[in-house]
């Protein structure tokens, strides 16, 4: 039997269903995390061979000797693995130390987590990138925009999603910026690219092909959505474009990927860009070595009627997929940000799109930010009726011309 050490399997929520599905496979699933075990759900409790609680999960070494007395107990370590982009770091540095080879180590870190190493794996792939540089001085950052212009991107070099990430237009927020920053923190200024987001979502074998193909859609800045305190929408394409599965397929391979659940993000150009492309072609954005945050798993699995826990656990297992292809929808998620005044109801939405609805709840603090606060997952076979719902949804009633 085959071990495998699952960080933090307690968050996301959902995460419970790749412990579920590693074990239904015949692995010991060992859990690792802060959370005391009475508190954990029935379902992770049943998910697990063994719990470790640990007091603080940003305590290296307190981490590092609970994997140590787990491998005292059960042996060597096949797999080490969180699926959370804040524990890759600390999930390569693990494998290191302990010489478990099933995953990204030490020295893979900058080229998969650092956005400025990512632009050099993207060019060896042939898909272009915005321009940059260090925000390292007041002057280099002038001298770049001399030559970019207004509006520039202000982003952590290595960052978590959209946080800390800012739009600048003009010289007052660009010192603004540098007064305010995070200390010790290094920052890249980016061209400002109008385009909409389109991802690639993939579960890679060992040999590095996709065992499992998909994408979102993200027509707003996730940016914007984050900074205005704005409502959110994406959703999970019915068919993956041949553009996207191009540039994901050829991403996997520069960046040397192997047995993984990737969320790779693209943009799709608005409007023709010197160095970049003519209106809807795709350049890179940034790769992220995990799924898709927040609901997006349960989202695939409801839009292509699959289990990509299973898919992923098999991939763990068996190196292949015993998971049958399902039919194809549009999925799609509206999060609501607290505060609106809205026309329909929460009541009304859910009455309406009875038969669609998949999931609605509300959405943890950690995650509203970028997603809001009441979130609804519906299926849609058109994209007419994806539609028709999201204006449902996200209608205000200023919007409406109500008083």
């Amino acid at each position: 039997m085959k071990n495998f050490i699952f960080i933090s399997p307690n968050f996301p929520t959902n995460y419970w269903m790749f412990c579920r599905e590693l074990k239904n496979n015949g692995m010991n699933v060992l859990g690792i995390g802060d959370q005391p075990y009475d508190e954990l759900s029935d379902e992770l409790r049943s998910s697990l061979n063994e719990y470790y609680k640990v007091d603080n999960l940003e305590n290296y070494e307190e981490v590092y000797r609970s994997v140590a007395f787990l491998i005292f107990k059960h042996g060597r370590i096949d797999w080490l693995e969180s699926n959370n982009e804040y524990w890759l770091e600390r999930d390569a540095k693990l494998r290191t130390e302990f010489h478990i080879t099933t995953g990204f180590g030490a020295p893979d870190i900058p080229r998969i987590k650092f956005k400025s190493k990512m632009k050099e794996y993207y060019k060896k792939a042939g898909i272009p990138t915005a321009r940059f540089c260090f925000a390292d001085t007041l002057e280099n950052c002038r001298k770049f925009i001399d030559e970019a212009g207004y509006p520039i991107v202000a982003k952590p070099d290595n960052g978590v999603g959209a946080s800390h990430t800012y739009k600048l237009e003009s010289d007052e927020e660009l010192e603004s910026f540098f007064m305010q920053k995070l200390p010790g923190i290094p920052y890249i200024l980016e061209e400002f690219i109008d385009a909409e987001v389109n991802s690639y979502d993939a579960i890679i074998d060992s040999e590095g092909r996709p065992m499992f193909e998909t994408g979102n859609v993200t027509p707003d800045s996730i940016m914007d959505i984050v900074n205005n305190e704005d409502n959110s929408i994406y959703h999970i394409v019915k068919t993956l474009s041949a553009d996207v599965r191009k540039a994901g397929r050829a991403a996997v391979k520069s960046f040397g990927v192997r047995s993984r659940f990737v969320h790779f993000e693209f943009f799709r150009l608005s409007k023709a860009h010197k160095g970049l492309g003519k209106k809807g072609d795709i350049t890179a954005l940034e790769v992220n070595m995990r799924p898709c945050g927040g609901f997006t798993p349960d989202m695939i699995n409801f839009g292509h009627n699959t289990n990509v826990y299973k898919i992923w656990a098999d991939m763990i297992a068996y190196d292949r997929s015993t998971v049958p292809k399902g039919r194809d929808e549009y999925c799609a998620y509206a999060g609501r940000r607290d505060g609106k005044e809205f026309v329909l109801s929460h009541e009304e939405i859910l009455e309406k799109y009875k038969d669609s609805i998949k999931m609605a709840d509300r959405i943890p603090d950690v995650l509203a930010g970028a997603m809001g606060n009441q979130m609804y997952i519906a299926v849609f076979s058109s994209k007419s009726k994806m539609n028709a719902f999201y204006d449902d949804v996200l209608k205000c009633v200023r919007q409406s011309g109500k008083k």
